[in-house]
């Protein structure tokens, strides 16, 4: 897969509603960090960092810490708002706790070219603060009552997705209405006309 040429709908989605959840949903429907360019166009898209910072340094041990956060990620949110105590789920919860003491990268506001600000970085990120960013955005998310209740998992064909329900109502039902809710109503549409014909 090569930057510049995505055309898959579910290519680097960044809609459902948390960091880390857009992680998680990196995996659907294969794998997408399968290079350290996606992996930093991720990054950027994720708004972990701003636009135009260099990631020039990033490498695929990269890959593997943000695959392992991902896995991690899965485990504490597909457990549920009261998880058992399991001995996966407990260790899950500390790795994630330890990977949030890293300090984020620290943002700050200089003047453009046109005399506006605009965020930047001192210096170029290192791994374990992008990794805490997103880390404590899980922990936000698993301690948050209100966006604990509104959690839920794409009802779509196959799609593990899960998401912050915002919608008026909580009555949203895919992580995407264009990608999943789309195919709902074609397959509905072709069931309709198959019995007509019958």
């Amino acid at each position: 897969m090569a930057l510049g040429t995505v055309t898959d709908a579910y290519e680097l989605r960044f809609d459902a509603g948390r960091i880390c959840l857009d992680l998680l949903a990196t995996t659907h429907p294969e794998e997408r960090f399968d290079s350290v360019e996606v992996l930093c166009a991720w990054i950027a898209g994720a708004g972990l960092v701003p636009p135009g910072t260099p990631l020039a340094h990033a490498d695929a041990s990269w890959l593997v810490a943000f695959r392992e956060l991902r896995g991690r990620i899965g485990q504490l949110v597909r457990g549920g708002p009261h998880p058992e105590p399991w001995p996966s789920y407990d260790i899950a919860l500390a790795q994630v706790n330890d990977i949030a003491l890293a300090a984020p990268p620290a943002p700050r506001a200089v003047r453009s070219e046109d005399g506006t600000l605009v965020r930047e970085l001192d210096h170029p990120p290192e791994c374990a603060a992008l990794l805490g960013a997103v880390a404590r955005d899980v922990l936000e998310l698993l301690t948050d009552p209100v966006a604990q209740a509104g959690l839920r998992e794409c009802e779509g064909d196959n799609c593990p997705i899960v998401y912050v329900d915002t919608s008026r109502g909580r009555r949203r039902r895919w992580c995407s209405s264009e990608v999943c809710g789309n195919r709902e109503r074609v397959a509905r549409h072709r069931r309709r006309a198959a019995l007509t014909r019958a």
